[in-house]
Protein backbone atom coordinates (compact mmCIF):
# COMPACT_ATOMS: atom_id res chain seq x y z
CA UNK A 1 0.00 0.00 0.00
CA UNK A 2 2.30 2.65 -1.08
CA UNK A 3 -0.58 5.08 -2.85
CA UNK A 4 -0.19 8.56 -1.12
CA UNK A 5 -3.93 7.88 0.20
CA UNK A 6 -2.95 5.12 2.41
CA UNK A 7 0.52 6.97 3.62
CA UNK A 8 -2.03 10.11 4.98
CA UNK A 9 -3.38 7.73 7.45
CA UNK A 10 -1.23 5.41 8.17
CA UNK A 11 -1.68 5.06 11.74
CA UNK A 12 -5.23 5.04 11.64
CA UNK A 13 -5.35 1.86 9.20
CA UNK A 14 -3.00 -0.11 11.35
CA UNK A 15 -6.09 0.64 13.83
CA UNK A 16 -8.56 -0.65 11.73
CA UNK A 17 -6.71 -3.41 10.70
CA UNK A 18 -6.53 -4.28 14.45
CA UNK A 19 -10.19 -3.23 15.32
CA UNK A 20 -10.99 -5.90 12.10
CA UNK A 21 -9.04 -8.82 13.34
CA UNK A 22 -10.37 -8.04 17.22
CA UNK A 23 -13.85 -7.91 15.94
CA UNK A 24 -13.86 -11.47 14.01
CA UNK A 25 -13.77 -13.26 17.69
CA UNK A 26 -16.60 -16.36 17.77
CA UNK A 27 -17.36 -19.30 19.55
CA UNK A 28 -17.81 -20.98 16.27
CA UNK A 29 -14.58 -21.99 14.56
CA UNK A 30 -15.75 -22.07 10.96
CA UNK A 31 -16.65 -18.50 10.90
CA UNK A 32 -13.30 -17.42 12.41
CA UNK A 33 -11.78 -19.51 9.95
CA UNK A 34 -13.64 -18.03 6.74
CA UNK A 35 -13.72 -14.24 7.92
CA UNK A 36 -9.55 -14.36 8.30
CA UNK A 37 -9.44 -15.62 5.06
CA UNK A 38 -11.40 -13.20 3.64
CA UNK A 39 -10.16 -10.30 5.17
CA UNK A 40 -6.75 -11.18 5.25
CA UNK A 41 -6.79 -11.59 1.85
CA UNK A 42 -5.59 -8.41 -0.14
CA UNK A 43 -8.79 -5.91 -0.82
CA UNK A 44 -8.13 -2.52 -1.34
CA UNK A 45 -10.33 -1.80 1.80
CA UNK A 46 -11.60 1.90 -0.24
CA UNK A 47 -14.70 2.03 1.51
CA UNK A 48 -13.23 2.22 4.98
CA UNK A 49 -10.20 4.66 3.70
CA UNK A 50 -13.08 7.05 2.57
CA UNK A 51 -14.25 7.26 6.29
CA UNK A 52 -11.22 7.74 8.16
CA UNK A 53 -9.81 10.54 4.99
CA UNK A 54 -13.35 12.22 5.23
CA UNK A 55 -13.25 12.22 9.40
CA UNK A 56 -9.73 13.63 8.86
CA UNK A 57 -10.52 16.02 6.41
CA UNK A 58 -12.79 18.01 8.81
CA UNK A 59 -10.37 18.47 11.34
CA UNK A 60 -12.12 14.78 13.69
CA UNK A 61 -9.85 13.94 16.52
CA UNK A 62 -11.65 11.21 17.99
CA UNK A 63 -11.40 7.42 17.45
CA UNK A 64 -14.80 6.38 16.79
CA UNK A 65 -13.92 6.78 12.82
CA UNK A 66 -12.45 3.48 13.34
CA UNK A 67 -15.20 1.65 14.45
CA UNK A 68 -16.98 2.96 11.59
CA UNK A 69 -14.39 2.30 8.74
CA UNK A 70 -15.31 -1.34 10.39
CA UNK A 71 -18.08 -1.02 10.08
CA UNK A 72 -17.86 -0.43 6.30
CA UNK A 73 -15.35 -3.42 6.13
CA UNK A 74 -17.13 -5.55 7.81
CA UNK A 75 -20.88 -4.82 5.39
CA UNK A 76 -18.73 -4.44 2.12
CA UNK A 77 -17.37 -7.98 2.93
CA UNK A 78 -20.83 -9.66 4.03
CA UNK A 79 -22.30 -8.30 0.78
CA UNK A 80 -19.24 -10.02 -1.54
CA UNK A 81 -19.59 -12.74 0.16
CA UNK A 82 -23.56 -12.85 -0.89
CA UNK A 83 -22.90 -11.20 -4.47
CA UNK A 84 -20.22 -14.89 -4.90
CA UNK A 85 -22.90 -17.54 -4.22
CA UNK A 86 -25.68 -15.35 -6.47
CA UNK A 87 -22.79 -15.07 -9.18
CA UNK A 88 -21.75 -18.55 -9.40
CA UNK A 89 -18.13 -17.00 -9.16
CA UNK A 90 -15.02 -19.18 -8.28
CA UNK A 91 -12.62 -16.51 -7.68
CA UNK A 92 -11.83 -13.38 -6.30
CA UNK A 93 -8.66 -11.19 -5.20
CA UNK A 94 -6.46 -14.35 -6.64
CA UNK A 95 -8.22 -16.69 -4.43
CA UNK A 96 -11.19 -19.13 -4.58
CA UNK A 97 -14.23 -18.06 -3.19
CA UNK A 98 -15.71 -19.16 0.14
CA UNK A 99 -18.81 -20.24 -1.48
CA UNK A 100 -15.91 -22.91 -4.00
CA UNK A 101 -13.96 -23.68 -0.99
CA UNK A 102 -16.47 -24.31 1.83
CA UNK A 103 -20.15 -24.11 -0.39
CA UNK A 104 -22.94 -21.28 -0.31
CA UNK A 105 -24.76 -22.18 3.44
CA UNK A 106 -21.24 -21.18 5.02
CA UNK A 107 -20.77 -18.50 2.74
CA UNK A 108 -24.38 -16.72 3.37
CA UNK A 109 -24.33 -17.43 7.03
CA UNK A 110 -20.98 -15.84 7.63
CA UNK A 111 -21.72 -12.93 5.34
CA UNK A 112 -25.04 -12.63 7.83
CA UNK A 113 -22.18 -12.66 10.71
CA UNK A 114 -20.27 -9.91 9.41
CA UNK A 115 -23.47 -8.01 8.58
CA UNK A 116 -24.61 -8.43 12.47
CA UNK A 117 -21.44 -7.20 13.89
CA UNK A 118 -21.08 -4.51 12.40
CA UNK A 119 -24.44 -3.30 13.29
CA UNK A 120 -23.07 -4.12 16.63
CA UNK A 121 -20.06 -2.05 16.58
CA UNK A 122 -22.71 0.90 14.96
CA UNK A 123 -24.55 0.73 18.32
CA UNK A 124 -21.01 1.21 20.26
CA UNK A 125 -20.26 4.45 18.13
CA UNK A 126 -24.28 5.42 19.39
CA UNK A 127 -24.87 7.96 16.41
CA UNK A 128 -28.34 7.93 15.52
CA UNK A 129 -27.86 9.83 11.90
CA UNK A 130 -25.27 7.75 11.25
CA UNK A 131 -27.40 4.68 12.00
CA UNK A 132 -29.75 6.18 9.92
CA UNK A 133 -27.50 6.78 6.46
CA UNK A 134 -26.14 2.78 6.76
CA UNK A 135 -29.17 1.35 7.15
CA UNK A 136 -30.83 3.33 4.12
CA UNK A 137 -27.45 2.42 1.95
CA UNK A 138 -27.87 -1.39 2.93
CA UNK A 139 -31.42 -1.11 1.86
CA UNK A 140 -30.89 0.83 -1.25
CA UNK A 141 -27.78 -1.51 -1.96
CA UNK A 142 -30.07 -5.01 -1.54
CA UNK A 143 -32.41 -3.16 -4.04
CA UNK A 144 -29.60 -2.61 -6.31
CA UNK A 145 -28.47 -6.50 -6.15
CA UNK A 146 -32.21 -7.40 -7.42
CA UNK A 147 -32.24 -4.66 -9.54
CA UNK A 148 -29.20 -6.30 -11.33
CA UNK A 149 -30.59 -9.74 -11.03
CA UNK A 150 -33.38 -8.34 -13.28
CA UNK A 151 -31.39 -7.26 -15.95
CA UNK A 152 -29.71 -10.63 -16.64
CA UNK A 153 -29.30 -11.85 -19.69
CA UNK A 154 -31.37 -8.34 -20.87
CA UNK A 155 -29.29 -6.82 -24.06
CA UNK A 156 -32.15 -4.50 -23.88
CA UNK A 157 -30.56 -2.88 -20.74
CA UNK A 158 -29.99 0.98 -21.37
CA UNK A 159 -27.09 3.04 -20.16
CA UNK A 160 -30.02 5.08 -17.60
CA UNK A 161 -30.93 1.60 -15.97
CA UNK A 162 -26.76 0.31 -16.11
CA UNK A 163 -26.13 3.55 -14.26
CA UNK A 164 -28.51 3.35 -11.66
CA UNK A 165 -28.10 -0.04 -10.88
CA UNK A 166 -24.12 1.15 -10.53
CA UNK A 167 -25.21 3.73 -8.83
CA UNK A 168 -27.25 1.86 -6.23
CA UNK A 169 -24.87 -1.26 -5.69
CA UNK A 170 -21.44 0.07 -5.46
CA UNK A 171 -22.11 3.95 -5.43
CA UNK A 172 -24.34 4.08 -1.94
CA UNK A 173 -21.90 2.57 0.07
CA UNK A 174 -18.71 4.41 -0.86
CA UNK A 175 -21.35 7.68 -0.26
CA UNK A 176 -22.51 6.36 3.24
CA UNK A 177 -18.69 5.77 3.87
CA UNK A 178 -17.77 9.14 3.23
CA UNK A 179 -20.86 11.08 4.93
CA UNK A 180 -20.51 8.28 8.15
CA UNK A 181 -17.33 9.99 8.56
CA UNK A 182 -18.31 13.15 8.18
CA UNK A 183 -21.19 13.37 10.48
CA UNK A 184 -19.12 12.23 13.18
CA UNK A 185 -16.11 15.05 12.45
CA UNK A 186 -19.42 17.61 12.92
CA UNK A 187 -19.64 18.66 9.58
CA UNK A 188 -21.43 21.54 8.27
CA UNK A 189 -24.06 20.77 5.80
CA UNK A 190 -21.78 22.02 2.36
CA UNK A 191 -19.03 19.71 3.85
CA UNK A 192 -20.73 16.61 4.34
CA UNK A 193 -22.97 17.38 0.97
CA UNK A 194 -19.46 17.90 -0.66
CA UNK A 195 -17.63 14.55 0.59
CA UNK A 196 -20.75 12.70 -0.27
CA UNK A 197 -20.92 14.02 -3.48
CA UNK A 198 -17.61 13.25 -4.04
CA UNK A 199 -17.79 9.64 -2.84
CA UNK A 200 -20.98 8.80 -4.99
CA UNK A 201 -18.79 9.61 -7.91
CA UNK A 202 -16.21 8.23 -7.09
CA UNK A 203 -17.97 5.29 -6.49
CA UNK A 204 -19.69 5.10 -10.57
CA UNK A 205 -16.51 5.95 -11.81
CA UNK A 206 -14.68 2.94 -9.74
CA UNK A 207 -17.18 0.66 -11.04
CA UNK A 208 -17.14 2.02 -14.32
CA UNK A 209 -13.61 0.79 -14.35
CA UNK A 210 -14.36 -2.78 -13.10
CA UNK A 211 -16.85 -3.45 -15.94
CA UNK A 212 -13.97 -1.95 -18.02
CA UNK A 213 -11.18 -4.40 -16.78
CA UNK A 214 -13.88 -6.89 -17.11
CA UNK A 215 -13.32 -6.97 -20.86
CA UNK A 216 -9.98 -5.79 -21.14
CA UNK A 217 -7.64 -6.55 -17.73
CA UNK A 218 -5.33 -10.01 -17.01
CA UNK A 219 -6.53 -12.50 -14.98
CA UNK A 220 -3.48 -12.60 -12.99
CA UNK A 221 -3.68 -9.10 -12.49
CA UNK A 222 -7.27 -8.65 -11.65
CA UNK A 223 -7.34 -11.62 -8.96
CA UNK A 224 -10.77 -12.78 -11.20
CA UNK A 225 -11.55 -14.34 -14.34
CA UNK A 226 -11.80 -11.57 -17.22
CA UNK A 227 -15.20 -11.72 -18.55
CA UNK A 228 -16.83 -12.93 -15.88
CA UNK A 229 -19.29 -10.46 -15.74
CA UNK A 230 -20.39 -11.66 -19.45
CA UNK A 231 -20.22 -15.30 -18.14
CA UNK A 232 -22.63 -14.00 -15.54
CA UNK A 233 -25.51 -12.60 -17.82
CA UNK A 234 -24.03 -9.23 -16.63
CA UNK A 235 -24.94 -6.33 -19.14
CA UNK A 236 -22.45 -3.53 -18.32
CA UNK A 237 -21.58 -0.41 -19.97
CA UNK A 238 -18.85 -1.95 -22.24
CA UNK A 239 -21.48 -3.96 -23.71
CA UNK A 240 -24.55 -1.61 -23.74
CA UNK A 241 -22.08 0.92 -25.99
CA UNK A 242 -21.13 -2.15 -28.67
CA UNK A 243 -24.68 -2.79 -29.08
CA UNK A 244 -25.15 0.79 -29.62
CA UNK A 245 -22.28 1.35 -32.07
CA UNK A 246 -21.80 -1.54 -33.42
CA UNK A 247 -22.91 -2.44 -37.11
CA UNK A 248 -26.31 -4.42 -37.40
CA UNK A 249 -24.34 -8.15 -37.79
CA UNK A 250 -21.72 -7.02 -34.63
CA UNK A 251 -24.77 -6.00 -32.91
CA UNK A 252 -27.03 -9.18 -33.48
CA UNK A 253 -24.13 -11.17 -32.72
CA UNK A 254 -23.42 -9.82 -29.12
CA UNK A 255 -27.15 -9.65 -28.49
CA UNK A 256 -27.58 -13.30 -28.79
CA UNK A 257 -24.44 -14.26 -26.83
CA UNK A 258 -26.10 -12.38 -24.18
CA UNK A 259 -29.34 -14.13 -24.29
CA UNK A 260 -27.54 -17.46 -24.99
CA UNK A 261 -23.93 -17.23 -22.98
CA UNK A 262 -21.57 -19.39 -23.58
CA UNK A 263 -17.68 -19.50 -23.32
CA UNK A 264 -16.84 -20.28 -26.47
CA UNK A 265 -18.57 -16.58 -27.54
CA UNK A 266 -16.20 -14.79 -25.31
CA UNK A 267 -13.16 -14.08 -27.41
CA UNK A 268 -15.23 -13.07 -30.31
CA UNK A 269 -17.38 -10.83 -27.58
CA UNK A 270 -13.86 -8.83 -25.94
CA UNK A 271 -13.17 -8.27 -29.64
CA UNK A 272 -16.25 -6.27 -30.42
CA UNK A 273 -16.46 -4.65 -27.61
CA UNK A 274 -13.02 -3.03 -28.29
CA UNK A 275 -13.71 -2.75 -31.95
CA UNK A 276 -17.06 -0.91 -31.72
CA UNK A 277 -15.37 1.62 -28.83
CA UNK A 278 -17.33 0.33 -25.97
CA UNK A 279 -13.97 0.07 -24.00
CA UNK A 280 -13.40 3.24 -24.32
CA UNK A 281 -16.86 5.16 -24.28
CA UNK A 282 -16.28 3.18 -20.94
CA UNK A 283 -13.31 4.73 -19.99
CA UNK A 284 -14.47 8.45 -21.20
CA UNK A 285 -17.57 8.00 -19.18
CA UNK A 286 -15.41 6.86 -15.51
CA UNK A 287 -13.07 9.85 -16.44
CA UNK A 288 -16.10 12.56 -16.43
CA UNK A 289 -17.23 11.02 -13.03
CA UNK A 290 -13.42 11.44 -11.65
CA UNK A 291 -13.51 14.68 -12.59
CA UNK A 292 -17.29 15.58 -10.74
CA UNK A 293 -15.39 14.01 -8.00
CA UNK A 294 -12.56 16.29 -7.74
CA UNK A 295 -15.04 19.55 -8.38
CA UNK A 296 -16.98 18.18 -5.39
CA UNK A 297 -14.38 18.75 -2.75
CA UNK A 298 -12.31 21.55 -3.99
CA UNK A 299 -13.65 24.00 -1.54
CA UNK A 300 -13.03 21.90 1.53
CA UNK A 301 -9.91 23.04 3.63
CA UNK A 302 -6.75 22.13 2.09
CA UNK A 303 -4.88 19.42 3.72
CA UNK A 304 -3.04 16.36 3.44
CA UNK A 305 -6.36 14.33 3.55
CA UNK A 306 -8.08 16.87 0.98
CA UNK A 307 -4.71 15.63 -1.25
CA UNK A 308 -5.28 12.07 -0.56
CA UNK A 309 -9.10 12.24 -1.70
CA UNK A 310 -7.85 13.66 -4.73
CA UNK A 311 -5.48 11.33 -5.15
CA UNK A 312 -7.73 8.98 -4.59
CA UNK A 313 -10.36 9.79 -7.36
CA UNK A 314 -6.32 9.24 -9.90
CA UNK A 315 -6.23 6.02 -8.79
CA UNK A 316 -9.57 4.82 -9.52
CA UNK A 317 -9.95 5.35 -12.66
CA UNK A 318 -6.19 4.79 -13.46
CA UNK A 319 -5.96 1.16 -11.29
CA UNK A 320 -5.52 -1.92 -13.53
CA UNK A 321 -6.70 -4.53 -10.98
Amino acid sequence: MTQSFFEAINEDFNALDRLVLENLDSRVPLVEEIAHYLLKSGGKRLRPLLVLLAAKSLGYTGSDHIKLATVIEFLHTAMLLHDDVVDESDLRRGRKTVNIKWGNAPSVLVGDFLHSRAFELMVEVGDMDVMAILSRATNIISEGEVQQLCHIRNPGTTEPEYMEIITRKTATLFQAAAQSGAIIAGAKDEEFQALGDYALHLGIAFQLVDDHLDYFGDTATLGKNVGDDFAEGKVTLPLIAAMKNGSEEQSTYIKKAVLEGGAERLDRVLDLVKDTGGLDYTQKLAAKEKCKALDSIRDLPSSIYREALEDLAEFSVARKN
